[in-house]
């Protein structure tokens, strides 16, 4: 084994390891549900925006309400709080399975589930987040986001894959089902978990929303990473979100192909992510992540112009792995980096930006296909993440090079007067 290979030094601390077994099931659940639900938006309205619409509802609560969710993640009980949110996932999961079994499914029921679920979502996600440091400690913190990262990518092969088969046999409501009895394995593991109160990061009353902002955006690579997030979030992995019109419309295939498509993101995904867990210590996590989004780019574009689905399979892939790359490095630098005292608001403005500007990527996607096809649709968001990579990259170079030096500056030191310290990131980045 490689020196510095150690993927799963998390898995020692026992709450970890009933957190993410659970996780797994649980999200494997979610996955099947999403590819099942998107099959069934689009036999029921044939429509390629409708698809983009149902997607876009979900997530617009985490635009709404996860700034929010962030401070109350540093003031509440995370385990209680996981239990009550996780238990109202099961319930809106039950109630999507008997409306779509008994033949009720309709947009007037699908939306409003899907603002239901993306509410919960919003407060579940930097909740969540913020509980893997009351498991592992800060030692193995970084361990845990990647192995949390393998864990939900994972489940993003096993979902999807599941679900083409059960859609295709079942219909749709039998994957409802599941997904609903796939929340009890995420149930019983918070309910076993017993934590080490050394472990535990204190509650206190969250600082104002500015302060985080202003940690976020000091100049320098973290602001260059919420950029490129935010730039593949809107016009990259959007894309998504119409995959069953690009399943059906493109390449030919039904809901065994969709699913075997997003499976295939999945799948690098995970690549990604275990390859990150055992060597991305030994790289300039920073430019990884720009290159992520530069390999999402290119992805997308090649999807447009070769449709063929062996070749869209393994496009899928490698689309996958650079998102994975990307998420976990920007995740982990402003996860581990930040003040305690800030984490939740961190975290939770990090899933502002991953999450709640999903929903406008969503209805682009959706309204491009539907206007220009969905080919178009992946030719342009390819287009604007080509576009921003290159800008960021050739930035990062240029900065590099004034300095005279192959590996950039530090930032300045501030001045007593400045309000938010220089990032730490910066200098963790040039390890």
């Amino acid at each position: 084994m490689p020196p510095g290979f150690a993927p799963f030094a998390a898995l020692r601390h026992r709450n970890f390891r009933l957190f993410i077994t659970g996780q797994f099931v649980s999200l494997s659940g979610t996955w099947m549900q999403g590819v099942a639900l998107g099959w069934l938006v689009l036999e029921l309205t044939d429509s390629a925006f409708a698809v983009g619409l149902v997607s876009a509802m979900g997530a617009l609560p985490v635009l709404l309400f996860t700034l929010h969710g962030g401070a109350l993640a540093d003031r509440w009980n995370r385990r209680r709080a996981l239990i009550l949110l996780q238990t109202g996932m099961l319930l809106e999961a039950l109630v999507l399975a008997i409306v779509a079994w008994t033949g009720h499914a309709t947009l007037a029921w699908i939306i409003p589930l899907a603002l239901i679920h993306g509410t919960l979502s919003a407060y579940e996600i930097p909740v969540r987040q913020s509980f893997l440091m009351d498991l592992v400690g800060r030692e193995n913190l970084m361990n845990a986001i990647a192995m949390n990262s393998l864990a939900f990518n994972s489940s993003r092969v096993l979902g999807p894959a599941l679900a083409g088969v059960v859609v295709a046999a079942a219909g749709a409501p039998v994957a409802f089902f599941v997904n609903a009895a796939s929340y009890l394995a995420v149930l019983w593991g918070l309910f076993q978990i017993r934590l080490d109160p050394a472990l535990i990061v204190p509650r206190r009353t969250p600082p104002p929303l500015r302060e985080a902002v202003q940690y976020i955006f000091a100049p320098g690579w973290p602001r260059t990473l919420i950029t490129m997030t935010a730039t593949y979030t809107v016009f990259g992995l959007s894309f998504l979100a119409i995959m069953p019109a690009y399943a059906r419309d493109v390449l030919g295939t039904g809901a065994t192909g969709y699913g075997g498509l997003t499976s295939a993101f999945g799948i690098g995904a995970a690549i990604g992510g275990l390859a990150i867990a055992g060597f991305g210590s030994r790289f300039r996590r920073g430019e990884i992540a720009l290159r992520g989004g530069l390999l999402i780019a290119i992805s997308l574009l090649l999807a447009a112009l070769i449709p063929v689905y062996g070749v869209a399979f393994l496009l899928m892939m490698t689309g996958g792995m650079a998102a994975a790359v990307a998420a976990i490095v920007t995740n982990t630098l402003l996860q581990t980096e930040a003040p305690d005292h800030l984490r939740g608001r961190v975290i939770g403005f990090y899933a502002f930006i991953v999450v709640g500007l999903a929903p406008f990527g969503s209805l682009q996607a959706g309204w491009i296909a539907e206007h220009l096809g969905v080919r178009a649709t992946a030719a342009i968001g390819g287009g604007v993440c080509l576009l921003v990579a290159t800008i960021l990259i050739n930035r990062r170079r240029e900065r590099a090079g004034e300095s005279g030096r192959e590996r950039e500056v530090l930032l300045e030191a501030p001045a007593p007067s400045r309000p938010i310290p220089p990032h730490p990131a910066e200098k963790e980045l040039q390890t």
